[in-house]
């Protein structure tokens, strides 16, 4: 009996991660819609939805204490609940970065304008790839998915030289782009924290499965 109510409640932390992580994609998506179209409302809507996410992970969080502290979990039970509470960090901060990059547009729409980057673009679907893959990889203790996340980072650290460049050269070139192309330079190092941090994410999942942790943790 206690055992069917603890994987019961196990059950329920994999559907809150499950949930977590919808609205961290969620709103990496809407904060780069909002940023190519200059949506303030938008924007807006992405920095009150943070906390969603903020309270979702106090939810989470509460969950896993509840577990450790009233169960007598095996080991891989205990490194799933561990492991967890770290991941939870983590997306936490994903959400952070996208709110971040949301105040960038809200700062008095200086957005629009007719230039684009399209390595900010490929970051964004690179990192909400990896963020939807490192938490599929949690729920279905999958090692094999959470190590392709943790190779996918070099994909998008390349996007994020390339946006660099690009914006680096906007700034020599085109001084009337220059202000806007100082911002996205902003939204590019979000995007590549934001990777980072999925990238924290699949390790955890790495060390639930096997109880190997492989580097430390990256990002801020």
């Amino acid at each position: 009996m206690a055992r069917t109510v603890y994987l019961n409640a196990l059950k329920e932390l994999k559907e809150g991660i499950l949930e977590m992580g919808e609205h961290i994609k969620t709103a990496i998506g809407r904060t780069i819609n909002a940023l190519k179209k200059d949506d303030l409302i938008l924007a807006q809507a992405v920095i009150n939805d943070d906390n969603v996410i903020d309270d979702k992970e106090k939810e989470i969080e509460n969950l896993c204490l509840k577990l450790l502290l009233t169960q007598q979990p095996v080991a891989s039970d205990m490194r799933k609940v561990s492991s967890a509470l770290k991941m939870i960090t983590d997306m936490e901060r994903i959400g952070d970065f996208a709110a971040d990059i949301a105040e960038i547009v809200t700062r008095g729409g200086r957005t629009g304008t007719s230039y684009t980057v399209p390595f900010i673009d490929a970051m964004s679907v690179a990192v909400i790839k990896m963020v939807d893959e490192s938490i599929l990889a949690f729920t279905d203790d999958n090692l094999e998915l959470a190590q392709k996340v943790c190779r996918a980072d070099d994909e998008v650290d390349e996007l994020f030289n390339g946006a660099k460049e690009a914006l680096l050269d906007c700034i020599r070139n085109d001084e009337k782009f220059a202000e806007r192309a100082l911002d996205l330079m902003m939204v590019s190092k979000y995007l590549e924290r934001i990777g980072d941090h999925a990238t924290n994410i699949a390790e955890w999942v790495i060390f639930s499965v096997s109880g190997v942790h492989v580097s430390t943790e990256k990002g801020f």
